[in-house]
């Protein structure tokens, strides 16, 4: 018992180190991407070791440069200026005291995407670039950004039947976000790595995203809400699963999140099938549930299986909620699209209603005028 124990707090500790690794190495790419995009000399000069190398291609054709010829691309703009490029990390892979990374780069004005990949290594305890490479590609992202909120909650509470995050309810949304341009972050209450629900290896739109490495990053790396700026969002969208029944409605840092989107960024607000129990706790800035007076779709409880014991860890019931916090809730046969629009709140029914859904929120998003 006593050697399971030490190799148990061995693999714990390992594993909360290379978190603590991973996040120092987003740390240092934070301050790439920040330094270069604001036109911070210093900042992006930190991010680099100083004998580092980049191999990149210009107008000139391919070149190598060192840090300080990159740095001073910069160097006529304005210090603290946005300069219009948008960058995210993609993936990062940690081993030791070495890392490689990938990120996008973004420059709409241009049409242009950037794919950068870095080698780092850890130096006197400090995470540096010491290579960097870039391809560029014409591309329609408008440097535009929504928000997945997805649960942490793998089985249902006090029982031992596993449940988890609607995949298709992601990916759908996903390639419909992407092809408009539209990025995407997912945050959930602990942030981390998601449990994952219908999954069909059969099914071709599934195959081609459960071995998409960028996404299956991301849902492995979701961000914590404390991570999360409202200001780069121009909608949220709660994904379904039974999972979102328990931890998102009632996390008021997520919550805080939503209705900062909807009301300060005049954002839009999206859910679908049991992702609709994220918004029926929410409060406007005037104290009244959101769903108030609104048409509202979800997964109603009427479709339930009532004998079954999952549905006895329910805390709440959608359809009953909705209702009594003053909004209308309409819903269709069971398998059937089914999306209700009311201004910037829009919510669908099931897996069926996603692309209907998300073409609702795009149109949006797009649209100058805001409702």
């Amino acid at each position: 018992m006593k050697q399971f124990c030490i190799l148990l707090f061995g693999i714990i500790f390992q594993l909360a180190t290379a978190q603590t690794e991973q996040g120092l190495v987003e740390r240092t790419l934070q301050n790439y991407i920040e330094g270069s995009s604001y036109n911070k000399l210093e900042m992006l000069e930190n991010a680099f070791a100083e004998n580092a190398t980049l191999y990149l291609t210009g107008k000139d054709g391919f070149k190598v440069y060192s840090p300080k010829e990159y740095i001073s691309f910069f160097s006529n703009s304005k210090p603290g200026e946005f300069n219009g490029r948008y960058g995210q990390i993609l993936t990062i892979d940690v081993k030791e005291d070495i890392a490689t990374a990938k990120a996008e780069i973004l420059i709409p004005s241009r049409n242009w995407r950037y794919t950068d990949l870095f080698l780092l290594k850890k130096i006197n305890d400090q995470w540096k670039i010491i290579s960097k490479t870039a391809t560029r590609e014409d591309a329609n992202e408008t440097g535009n950004k929504v928000l997945f909120v997805v649960s942490n909650v793998d089985f249902y509470p006090t029982t031992s039947i596993p449940t988890g995050n609607s995949f298709d309810e992601i990916i759908i949304a996903y390639k419909a976000f992407s092809e408009a341009g539209i990025n995407i972050d997912f945050v959930s209450p602990k942030g981390g790595a998601i449990p994952l629900m219908y999954l069909n290896t059969s099914d071709l739109l599934q195959k081609e995203y459960l071995y998409d490495h960028d996404l299956m990053y991301a849902l492995k790396q979701t961000k914590k809400p404390e991570q999360i700026n409202p200001k780069n969002y121009k909608a949220i969208y709660y994904v379904g699963g039974g999972s979102a029944m328990f931890d998102t409605p009632i996390d008021s840092k997520i919550q805080k999140i939503a209705v900062n989107i909807y009301e300060d960024q005049q954002g839009v607000i999206g859910a679908v099938c049991h992702g609709t129990a994220g918004i029926v706790h929410l409060k406007t800035s005037d104290g009244k549930y959101l769903v108030n007076g609104k048409r509202v779709n979800g997964f109603p409880e009427d479709h339930e299986n009532k004998s079954k014991a999952y549905f006895k860890t329910f805390p709440f019931l959608i359809r009953e909620t909705v209702e009594n916090h003053g909004g209308k809730f309409f819903f269709s046969e069971p398998q059937k699209e089914h999306v209700e629009v009311d201004g910037r709140l829009i919510t669908g029914q099931n897996p069926q209603s996603v692309n209907k859904l998300t073409e609702e929120i795009i149109k949006l998003i797009n649209t100058e005028t805001k409702i």
